[in-house]
């Protein structure tokens, strides 16, 4: 079991940190690598098909912004699952991140827009075939919940409902 994090750019790596971060949280192993679907398309396709032509249980990650053509091209070129992670963009008013949303008949990533939802996505994904990991992932999201329970409570002077 294991997630490749695949970016378009060293531009990208605080993005990435961010989803490894939740993924290493949930002991789920990471793989990084960097490469563009524009400028090096066929190192792209070498690394897809190595990761998705071995056994282990793979679910992508894709960091890249613009037109990000790397979601895309992974998804159409593997049968794991393909999870977009555009990185936040002002640039056409964020309207960039259409690219990740509007995809071909037959390409179908995943579009998750926060770092931590693209990796709770991979690992409830990956949890479907290991208890253990769906164990973790309900912890995690308790502590997501508890949060919000213990900012309101100091609000309310202590008092958690």
């Amino acid at each position: 079991m294991r997630v490749v994090i695949l970016s378009g750019s060293p531009r990208d790596s605080g993005w990435v940190d961010q989803i490894a971060g939740v993924l290493d949280r949930l002991a789920v192993p990471v793989i990084r690598r960097v490469g563009s679907a524009h400028r090096v398309p066929e190192h792209v396709l070498g690394l897809l098909r190595q990761y998705d032509a071995e056994t282990e249980p793979t679910v992508f990650i894709t960091v890249a912004g613009m037109s990000d053509a790397l979601s895309g091209l992974s998804d159409a070129n593997v049968l794991s699952p393909v999870i977009a992670c555009p990185p936040r963009s002002e640039a056409f008013a964020g309207l960039d991140v259409l690219s990740s949303l509007r995809t071909p008949p037959g390409v179908a990533p995943i579009v998750a827009l926060e770092p931590g939802n693209a990796a709770l996505a991979a690992a409830k994904i990956l949890g479907l075939n290991d208890a253990d990991l769906r164990l973790r992932i309900s912890a995690y999201q308790a502590e997501m919940a508890n949060r919000v329970l213990d900012a309101d409570a100091e609000l309310a002077g202590g008092v958690r409902s």
